[in-house]
């Protein structure tokens, strides 16, 4: 008899555990090298270039099977196999995002102060700002100078900035507060020097300042146009005796981010709908700016593309396009940890280790914030999967009234394209330290690419 109970699977399987192990090896090494998003943009675009993709800027016309990519700002990028249809009978998009939550410098950041120096910061998305005191951060990203720009990258193997915490030993006022009051956004400076340039006047904040413009040529002035990045220098690493884990930093959402990037470059075939790897900024703001999916890069992408293929083209042909269109917003789920069971419904909660999360709907409480995908198309999506035999599994993000979060799939699903979230579940969520299965990623891919070649 069929069996008609659902059931989630484990995706570990001795069919499958050796290919699983070697694929997230690529990812580590990703997800080290690629710190901020301008580093994920730079190593996104040179993998880009290696599997043959050419820069759209170059061309002026497209045919079926060609590879092209498009970027916004070093901060964008969206790469297209051009299918056998005519892109006005839609795409098929993966859409994730390279930005994840950090400390930026403020404009006006260093100051000296109790014979040290540091630098103030604002924290950029949803973190817990306690795990981020006394641990090892580094400072990567770009200084715009009256001589041109300047890359920095602060922290390595013998140097490290950090955010201080109070000693338990004098923390019984600190202790007493919730733990969302026990660390100030204000008192999230990183510590970055002692030696005074001056012992007599003793002036440390100069020390700074000369390092600064030795090293890089750089004057305080020039912080008021820079973006520079505070993020943990914790390397990924596996985790658990039986190396079933990646354990690292910015996994939200760069995990999607690598899975929907190998499956577009790994396309063996043309396929019927021109797929789309698009990677966005500011998701964890809002998705607001000219790098959030907010802003008019992306369609203006699609434009760009139907005016590379049609002789005369009108916006109703973008129109048509994104109309026919379907889209997997790829970005993180929730994993159920049974060490606050208290935050999940168990039945409808994703677990580490069961393959990639289809998500029909996020928001909070009364679905706000959420594009909450149509029957038909979260049906769709299964049959690819299972007709790929790609492991999957559901959920949604905690209890009812437990709080909540949104992702890009709401602003697709304002264009009229068909939408659903779908990635990869995470423990430690927006914490310095995130940990995802490998069995997760694997079948992130695996199910990226089935998407990209069948929806």
């Amino acid at each position: 008899m069929e069996n008609l109970v659902y059931n989630s699977k484990n995706a570990w399987s001795e069919e499958s555990n050796d290919k699983i192990m070697d694929f997230s090896i690529g990812y580590k090494e990703f997800l080290n090298s690629s710190v901020t998003e301008r580093k994920c943009f730079q190593n996104v675009e040179k993998m880009a270039i290696a599997a043959g993709f050419v820069c759209a800027e170059s061309m002026s016309s497209i045919n079926p099977g060609d590879k092209v990519y498009f970027k916004n700002k070093n901060k964008n990028l969206v790469l297209a196999v051009i299918g056998e249809k005519p892109l006005v009978e839609g795409t098929n998009i993966i859409i994730s995002h390279m930005d994840t939550p950090r400390l930026d410098l403020k404009p006006i950041p260093l100051y000296e102060d109790g014979d040290m120096t540091f630098f103030k910061t604002h924290y950029y998305g949803g973190i817990k700002k306690y795990q981020w005191t006394a641990i090892p951060l580094g400072l990567s990203g770009i200084v715009s100078t009256k001589n041109g720009d300047v890359e920095i990258t602060i922290g390595d193997d013998e140097i490290c900035l950090c955010v201080t915490d109070l000693l338990p030993h004098l923390a019984t006022e600190q202790m007493k507060k919730t733990m969302m009051e026990g660390i100030e956004g204000e008192k999230l400076n990183l510590l970055v020097g002692s030696i005074p340039s001056d012992c007599e006047t003793g002036k440390f904040k100069q020390t700074i300042l000369e390092i600064l413009n030795k090293n890089y040529g750089i004057y305080e002035e020039d912080f008021i146009s820079a973006e520079l990045e505070a993020y943990p220098l914790l390397k990924s690493r596996d985790i658990g005796l039986d190396k079933s884990m990646v354990g690292g930093f910015g996994q939200d959402d760069r995990i999607c981010s690598y899975t929907s990037l190998q499956a577009i470059l790994e396309l063996d075939k043309i396929p019927e709908k021109t797929a789309l790897c698009v990677l966005v900024d500011k998701e964890e703001t809002g998705s607001s700016g000219n790098t959030g999916i907010k802003s008019m890069f992306f369609e203006n992408t699609i434009a760009e593309l139907i005016n590379m293929q049609c002789d005369n083209y009108s916006d109703l042909l973008t129109r048509r396009c994104l109309s026919n269109s379907s889209c997997l917003s790829a970005d993180v789920a929730a994993a159920y940890d049974p060490s606050f069971d208290y935050a999940y419904e168990r039945k409808n909660s994703c677990y580490l280790g069961k393959g990639l999360a289809i998500i029909k709907y996020t928001g909070s409480r009364g679905k706000g914030g959420t594009s909450d995908a149509s029957a038909e198309f979260v049906g769709k999506i299964r049959r690819i999967f299972n007709n790929n035999n790609v492991i999957w599994q559901t959920g949604e993000l905690g209890k009812v009234d437990g709080g909540g979060g949104g992702t890009v799939a709401q602003y697709l699903a304002n264009l009229n394209i068909e939408v659903v979230d779908c990635g990869v579940a995470l423990l430690s969520m927006h914490a310095p330290y995130e940990v995802s299965s490998k069995a997760d990623i694997y079948y992130a891919y695996k199910g990226y690419k089935a998407f990209y070649e069948e929806a």
